[in-house]
């Protein structure tokens, strides 16, 4: 996988070879974006089935249970992490009995491979949805963080849109937020726009309330890592704030994710878990000291939008609108 931490001064590929490489990969964000955590998570899966390989059958289920939880313990916020390893595990475990223990971890690494193609699939239906969803009128959009193809197998979820756009002829300008405290937008996706050729205009968190008074922008597109079954959506921090400013605006604020960010276990986004990060990440952003020894800090990664100031909710499935629990539930196609 690309090391998204090193991007955009350094592209540099590392391989990981054993489950503790992926987790601390997840862990210290060289993998993010919730789908690309997912797809991570069941390679990772594979993995540690392969180290268990020659072990009898209970010490491997063993292992495969022990790889679960321990790749769950990286990051507690994105959904389609614990998704793809719960996947991924009841396939296992109805294996069980069925063929040898080498057969199983080849059939596994079939469903990883298998994880991954059909998000590369669902990124492009999110895009064709989308671009419709982008009148004529539509010519400045807002992006916050970032959701494209580092993020998931291949076009991404928000810029999948962006990009589809593009693809048929749409000539847009994206603005784009740096993403404060780690300026995944200004390092991640400025970079795949300029890499697409997109017109992207970089800016800070603080200055979109600007952009919008004047004029310049006529839809704002986030991802999302966890959606509520009353579609609260949890993204990264200050997506919050961009729905409100939206809101003030008149202008539409939309959500594009795959079904499976959807955690409809969860009533609403006041369940879903928010993860703190350190404080160093503030005080000592990229290596540099920016605030005084010893000040108090808080830092969680994610903030949860209120699903009456998303206008809709693009999955491969459809387009959610308005966004409630019953389109939810119908356009996602849950019995």
């Amino acid at each position: 996988m690309i090391d998204q931490t090193l991007l955009p001064g350094e592209i540099k590929q590392i391989e990981c070879r054993d489950v503790s490489a992926v987790w601390e990969a997840i862990k210290m964000l060289r993998v993010r974006g919730a789908p690309a955590i997912g797809i991570a998570a069941a390679y990772g899966y594979v993995i540690g089935l392969q180290s268990a390989n020659h072990q009898d059958e209970e010490q491997y289920f063993v292992a495969a249970g022990e790889t679960v939880d321990y790749l769950a313990s990286s990051r507690p916020t994105a959904v389609n992490l614990f998704w793809a390893l719960n996947r991924m595990d009841q396939l296992c475990q109805s294996l069980r009995g069925e063929m040898g223990l080498a057969e199983i971890t080849a059939r596994m690494l079939e469903e990883a491979q298998a994880i991954h193609q059909e998000d590369r699939e669902m990124c492009r239906a999110i895009g064709r949805f989308g671009a419709d969803m982008l009148s004529d009128e539509v010519q400045g959009v807002l992006t916050h963080c970032n959701a494209g193809g580092l993020a998931t197998a291949e076009y991404g979820t928000a810029l999948s849109v962006l990009f589809t756009a593009q693809d048929l002829g749409n000539d847009l300008h994206v603005f784009v937020d740096e993403t404060r405290p780690l300026l995944q937008g200004a390092r991640l996706t400025a970079w795949e726009l300029m890499q697409r050729g997109i017109q992207a205009t970089l800016i800070c968190d603080s200055m979109a309330a600007q952009v919008m008074k004047e004029g310049r922008i006529q839809a704002v597109i986030t991802g999302a890592d966890r959606i509520a079954s009353n579609g609260d959506a949890a993204n990264k921090i200050g997506t919050y704030s961009i729905a409100v400013l939206a809101r003030a605006h008149g202008i539409p604020f939309y959500v594009a994710a795959p079904s499976s960010t959807f955690d409809l276990s969860l009533m609403s986004g006041d369940e879903i878990p928010i993860e703190e990060r350190h404080p160093e990440e503030i005080t000592h952003g990229f290596g540099r000291q920016t605030a005084p020894p010893g000040i108090q800090v808080y830092n969680p990664a994610f903030d949860v939008t209120p699903a009456d100031l998303i206008d809709a909710i693009i999955t491969e499935k459809g387009v959610i609108q308005p966004v409630n629990r019953n389109n939810i539930i119908k356009t996602l196609q849950v019995v």
